[in-house]
């Protein structure tokens, strides 16, 4: 067989000073997360143990019908629970198992704790313990964090998968080689990179989440992981903790975006670099073309972006490489150099490249520098728009399909739409 070599790349942004803001943020809790996982996941059930806020968050991000048998609900800390006049570990365990005998066919319920003071005063991992004891082996209990004290949102995904690898069965002694795509997907999107890296000759592959929340795939030092998103610093890190090894590489966004990230598959796999190309020649080239629709409103154009989910970074080197952007200034929550090494070096040296966030300073970095389009966070949009810019909403970024080469246009599209959109109102 011949190994790939890894592609050469200049220096872009990967030696360029990073700007560190710590100031006022805006962001969401990592509470949204159950929004996309309880549907990834349809044996799971996710509990948060919260205030009313925490309730009205989920029922408005999630646009449940009220007909609806949703997979996710809270426990309300209420007056009487404040007051002391109820032992808070005999409720969370009564309402437990009012759910559990409600909902048989709960195969993992996440026990989710969010950031009000007297949830936090809860140890819920050892409450997670002791109902484990209880209804173990029909469900499993598991606990994480869904604070809105985290960094992002996004982290919440990050928080439940880092809780799911103890679980993670250890491989048989002797065990090929297999490759592990870990980050939630839309099961379309899901099953393209899969049947993609099985034609590749990669049989031996998983993905974490898994459809089946009690069926998780072995990992250990013969498991090799590619990220599918760009913000599981703690999942990876328990991964390698494990001895699994991370395949370094571009995020799946775009033509060349998701070609470099099964490029790094192939490498490890010894996969002939021959029979690389002839199966991603198809994808890619329609991806190109599907491309070519919206490089016309956004080629040549400037753009900003707000730290919000931590896509930005693989996001700004799709739209420069591939679509001709020229990205401003690139503000990410939180920066892990060596998960986002690939995508820094293909942005340009002229890049700002922020991380954390002080709003009121980079507001004014928005007005001085006055982008063609602003992706930011819901409560900047509007008054971002009525100042006269152009925006788009980062949110919708996280909750579209947009990974894999028959999502590269769609994702295009998302940018292209508001620059047409204001090039209509302004006719």
């Amino acid at each position: 067989m011949i190994a790939a070599a890894p592609p050469v790349l200049d220096q872009g942004c990967a030696s360029v000073p990073v700007l560190r803001e710590r100031g006022q943020r805006e962001v969401f809790c990592g509470l949204t997360g159950i929004v996309w996982l309880h549907r990834k996941m349809p044996d799971a059930f996710f509990l948060v143990v919260g205030s009313r806020t925490c309730a009205h968050l989920l029922q408005s991000a999630a646009g449940v019908m009220i007909f609806a048998e949703p997979r996710f609900a809270t426990a309300i800390i209420e007056e009487r629970d404040l007051a002391g006049l109820a032992d808070a570990n005999e409720e969370l365990d009564r309402v437990v198992r009012r759910l559990l005998a409600r909902r048989p066919e709960i195969r993992t319920l996440f026990l989710v704790g969010s950031c009000p003071s007297e949830v936090i005063k809860l140890d819920l991992a050892r409450a997670a313990q002791r109902l484990a004891g209880a209804f173990l082996p029909d469900v499993r209990i598991v606990n994480y964090s869904g604070s809105g004290i985290e960094t992002t949102f996004t982290q919440g995904e990050d928080a439940c998968l880092a809780a799911l690898v103890p679980f993670m069965p250890e491989p048989a002694v002797g065990a090929e080689p297999e490759l592990l795509i870990v980050g939630a997907l839309p099961d379309i999107v899901e099953d393209q990179l899969l049947r993609l890296v099985r034609d590749l000759g990669i049989a031996r592959v998983s993905c974490l989440p898994a459809r089946e929340s009690r069926e998780l795939p072995a990992v250990g030092p013969n498991t090799r992981f590619l990220l599918a998103q760009p913000f599981l610093g703690d999942t990876a890190q328990a991964l390698e903790d494990r001895g699994a090894v991370h395949l370094s590489a571009p995020f799946p966004f775009g033509a060349e975006g998701t070609t470099d990230w099964l490029h790094a598959a192939a490498r490890a796999f010894d996969i002939d670099e021959m029979h690389f190309r002839s199966v991603v020649a198809p994808g890619r080239e329609r991806a190109k073309r599907a491309l070519e629709h919206s490089r016309a409103q956004l080629e040549g154009k400037s753009i900003f972006f707000l730290p919000d989910s931590q896509l930005e970074l693989p996001l700004a080197r799709f739209l420069h490489r591939e679509l001709g952007m020229v990205p401003v200034e690139v503000g990410t929550p939180y920066l892990h150099r060596a998960h986002m090494a690939p995508e820094l070096a293909q942005l340009p040296e002229t890049t700002v490249i922020s991380e954390g966030q002080d709003v009121d300073r980079q507001l004014d970095r928005v007005r001085a520098s006055r982008p063609d389009i602003t992706v930011c966070g819901l409560g900047l949009a509007n008054p971002l728009e009525a100042e006269g810019f152009t925006t788009k909403w980062a949110i919708e970024l996280v909750f579209s399909p947009i990974h894999g080469f028959d999502q590269a246009g769609d994702l295009a599209e998302l940018f292209a739409r508001p620059i047409r959109r204001r090039d209509v109102l302004r006719v």
